[in-house]
C-alpha cells in the first residue's frame, strides 16, 4: 500500500488499547509518523517488561517515511524510540524537554550518533514532504503536552495527543480557546482524538486545585514524615510538591531516578526553577519527622521502585507508625493488584494511607466528556477519528462527537487503513499490526514461540524424561502439584514410559522419533492421570 492522491491515517498502536501509540498519516506516497510509543507488560508476558507495536507494515516501506514527530515524553509516546529509530533511519522531532529525555534515552541505548533528533524550540511550523507540521501547546500531566496541526493537500488534520483542559496548570501555556477556534475558523478535516477519560461526565480538573488539596493535606499531617508518590513525568506536579514543602515548612526529598532525571530535563528547559533545594537521604532521616517531605516514585505498585522498598523497609527513607503516604495519581488499570500489595504492607506498618478517593490530591492529564464537547465545538471538525483508548471507550467517543454535531466518526483499531479523504471517510483495508516484546535482550514477536512455551509451562509444569539405550527411563517433574506424591508419580512414570517403549516393534525400535514420540506421550498420560494437568514434557535421547 503507498497512498496516492488521497489522505490515509494508520494506527499501529495505541487504538483498541491504552498505551504503545505509534500512529501513521499517508499523502502523496509518503508516510508520516506520530509517536512511537511503548507499554509495560503483564500477566500475558512472562519474563517481559517491555511491548511494542509491530512496525513491520512501515519498516516495509521506510524509504517513504519522511520523519516521526513526537507529542510528548511520556513512555506510551516516546518509548520505543531507542529499539527502534535507528533501524528506521528517519528524523526525529520534538520540543525541548521531550527532546532532552529522548537524547538521554539514545545516549543510554549508545545509538544517539545514528538518530537525527530535531529540536522545535518556537512550535514553527515545519515541512515534510506534503505535511506542514505545527505544534499547538495543550496542558497535560507532564511538561510540554502538544497536539499536532498537520496541513495536507487533502485537508487539515488536529491531532490531539494526549491533553486536557485547564485554568491554572502551573506549568506552561496551553493553547487558549479563541486561538482553537481560529484553527477551527481556517478549516478542519479530521480530529484524531485522546479517549481515554470519554466516560468521565466531569471535566478532569485544575493543577491548581490540586495544589491547594496537597497543601491543606500535608498541613493536617504535622509531626508526621509525610511521602508522595506520584507521575515522575508530571513537572507540575513536582512544582506543585516544592511549593508545598516551602509552605509546610519541610525540606525537600527526591526518592527515584527517573525523578533525578526528569528533576534535570525540566530545569534545563526552563521549568522547576523555584523547586527547594532538595536533601539527600542522609539528611532527611536525621530531620525531625515533621520537617521533611519525600518524593517517591513507585505509585504504581512497580516492585523495584523507591515506594516498594520504602513500604518493605528495605530503603534509605523509613517509615514509622502514623506517618503518611500520600497516593497522587490515579490508578492505571491492570496494576490494582500491585498497587494493593504495597498499600497492603504500608497498612501492615500501620502506615497512613491517602489517595484521591479520600482527598482532592490528583486530577487526571485526559479529558472529561465537557472538554471534549468544549473541543468539538470550538474546532469543528468534519471527521472525528478516536484513539489513545480500548474500543469501549473509542467507541463512547464517536457517539459523543455525532451528537455533538460532527458529521462523521471513524471507529478504526491498530491495522486499519482508514481514507480521511477525498471521497467518504473509511475504512478500506488492513495491515499488520501486532505485537513485539523485549524478552532480555532480544525483541521477539508477543506470539513467538518462547512466550508460548513459557505460558505453557507457567500452566501446566514440565516433565522431563532421560532415556538411555537400553529402555530405562529417568523422569523428573518440575511445577506439578504432587507433593507427597512425587516419587510415586516417578516411579509409575517411569514404568509407563518403559512400557510403551517395549510395544515398539522391529526397526522402529531405532527411529528416534517414533521413540520419542511413544516417551513423550506415556510421561504425558501418567501425569495427567496423576495431577490433572497436561504438561510439556521434553524427552531427551543422549545415545539412543
Amino acid at each position: 500500500m503507498k497512498p496516492d492522491d488521497e489522505l490515509l491515517f494508520c494506527a499501529l498502536g495505541g487504538s483498541g488499547e491504552i498505551g504503545m501509540n505509534v500512529n501513521l498519516y499517508g499523502c502523496q506516497g509518503k508516510w508520516l509518523m506520530v509517536d512511537l510509543g511503548m507499554t509495560f507488560s503483564g500477566n500475558e508476558y512472562p519474563g517481559v517488561d517491555l511491548v511494542f507495536a509491530d512496525l513491520e507494515f512501515i519498516e516495509e516501506r521506510k524509504k517513504d517515511l519522511l520523519g516521526i514527530v513526537l507529542t510528548h515524553a511520556h513512555e506510551d509516546h516516546i518509548g520505543a524510540v531507542p529499539y527502534f529509530a535507528e533501524e528506521l533511519g528517519v528524523p526525529l522531532y520534538a520540543t525541548p524537554f521531550t527532546a532532552r529525555l529522548i537524547a538521554a534515552k539514545l545516549d543510554e541505548a549508545g545509538n544517539s550518533a545514528n538518530v537525527e533528533l530535531n529540536v522545535i524550540d518556537h512550535l514553527d511550523r515545519f515541512e515534510l514532504g506534503p505535511f506542514g507540521v505545527r505544534y499547538v501547546p495543550l496542558a497535560h500531566s507532564i511538561a510540554e503536552g502538544n497536539a499536532l496541526l498537520i496541513d495536507t493537500p487533502q485537508g487539515r488534520i488536529f491531532h490531539t495527543g494526549d491533553w486536557k483542559l485547564d485554568d491554572e496548570p502551573l506549568i506552561g501555556q496551553p493553547a487558549t480557546a479563541e486561538e482553537l477556534t481560529a484553527i477551527g475558523d481556517q478549516g478542519v478535516l479530521a480530529l484524531v482524538c485522546d479517549s481515554t477519560n470519554v466516560f468521565n461526565p466531569e471535566p478532569s480538573g485544575s493543577e491548581g486545585a490540586v495544589r491547594d488539596g496537597l497543601l491543606a493535606e500535608v498541613a493536617r499531617h504535622q509531626g508526621k514524615r509525610v511521602v508522595v508518590t506520584t507521575f515522575a513525568s508530571n513537572v507540575a506536579r513536582l512544582h506543585t510538591l516544592g511549593e508545598v514543602a516551602r509552605k509546610t515548612h519541610r525540606q525537600l526529598c527526591v526518592a527515584g531516578r527517573s525523578l533525578d532525571r526528569i528533576i534535570r530535563a525540566g530545569q534545563a528547559s526552563g521549568y522547576l526553577k523555584d523547586l527547594p533545594p532538595v536533601i539527600d537521604f542522609d539528611t532527611a532521616m536525621s530531620l525531625p519527622r515533621g520537617e521533611v517531605l519525600v518524593v517517591a516514585t513507585g505509585g504504581q505498585g512497580e516492585p523495584r521502585a523507591a515506594l516498594a522498598r520504602i513500604a518493605e523497609d528495605t530503603h534509605p527513607i523509613g517509615l514509622e507508625a502514623g506517618d503518611v503516604v500520600l497516593f497522587s495519581s490515579r490508578q492505571i488499570p491492570g496494576n490494582e493488584i500491585a498497587i494493593g500489595r504495597i498499600q497492603n504492607r504500608l497498612a501492615a506498618r500501620d502506615i497512613t494511607i491517602v489517595t484521591d478517593r479520600q482527598s482532592h490530591i490528583h486530577v487526571s492529564g485526559h479529558p472529561g466528556r465537557p472538554e471534549l464537547e468544549a473541543l468539538y465545538g470550538w474546532l469543528r471538525p468534519q471527521i472525528l477519528v478516536p484513539v489513545h483508548g480500548e474500543l469501549r471507550h473509542m467507541r463512547e467517543q464517536a457517539r459523543l462527537g455525532r451528537a455533538c454535531g460532527i458529521p462523521k466518526a471513524i471507529i478504526q483499531q491498530n491495522g486499519d487503513l482508514v481514507r480521511l479523504a477525498p471521497g467518504k471517510p473509511g475504512k478500506i483495508s488492513e495491515v499488520r499490526a501486532g505485537r513485539l516484546v523485549l524478552d532480555g535482550d532480544i525483541i521477539t514477536p508477543a506470539d513467538g514461540e518462547a512466550q508460548v512455551m513459557r505460558r505453557r509451562l507457567a500452566n501446566n509444569g514440565l516433565v522431563i524424561v532421560v532415556l538411555d539405550g537400553k529402555g530405562r527411563a529417568h523422569v523428573e517433574a518440575i511445577g506439578l502439584p504432587l507433593d507427597e506424591d512425587l516419587d510415586e508419580f516417578v516411579h509409575e512414570a517411569r514404568e509407563d514410559v518403559a512400557a510403551a517403549l517395549a510395544r515398539i516393534k522391529g526397526g522402529q525400535r531405532h527411529d528416534r522419533e517414533v521413540v520419542t514420540e511413544a516417551a513423550r506421550l506415556a510421561a504425558r498420560r501418567a501425569a495427567s492421570r496423576w495431577s490433572g494437568k497436561k504438561p510439556q514434557v521434553r524427552v531427551i535421547l543422549p545415545e539412543y
